[in-house]
């Protein structure tokens, strides 16, 4: 069976909060003490809530605590490298969308100029086609014959 998709709000609720609380705290616990073993780094996990009376420290308060130290030792810059604060993150989450929505866009508009491209070899004609749409398939037809060109090329080498 497949979890579904959770929620990621404010659990409203105190008990169910406090349960979830529990059960993802070892879970998270449990992924920190994967992580360092499968990868073999160095890693803790320091937890304050308002359940436990003292904070939760993994995999202990003297090894974590050799964890942070360690971090502190690097320069500043080092330590910073690879921080992102929420709008740094948020404008890289951004970046990276329109590059794949500019990607989706280019691939659409070749998957229509080659459909345009195929109703035309079946008999229908050019003349309801606008200016853009002709200019682009004449682009998608070139590119297509230079790669044939190519391909011809490269045949005729090998054989």
């Amino acid at each position: 069976m497949t979890r579904s998709k959770v929620n990621l709000a404010y659990i409203s609720n105190d008990s169910a909060r406090r349960n979830t609380f529990r059960r993802r705290k070892s879970g998270l616990m449990k992924k920190a003490e994967e992580i360092t073993r499968l990868c073999e780094i160095e890693a803790c996990a320091i937890m304050f809530s308002p359940y436990d009376p003292e904070p939760v420290v993994w995999p202990s308060p003297l090894q974590a605590q050799q964890v942070i130290s360690r971090y502190r030792k690097m320069s500043s810059l080092e330590q910073s490298k690879k921080l992102v604060n929420q709008e740094g993150f948020t404008r890289q989450m951004l970046e990276k969308t329109m590059e794949k929505v500019t990607k989706k866009q280019k691939e659409n508009e070749h998957n229509q100029m080659t459909q345009v491209m195929y109703q035309c070899l079946y008999g229908r004609g050019l003349d309801n086609l606008p200016d853009g749409v002709l200019n682009n398939m004449s682009g998608l037809i070139s590119q297509n014959l230079r790669e044939i060109e190519r391909f011809l090329q490269r045949s005729h080498h090998n054989g």
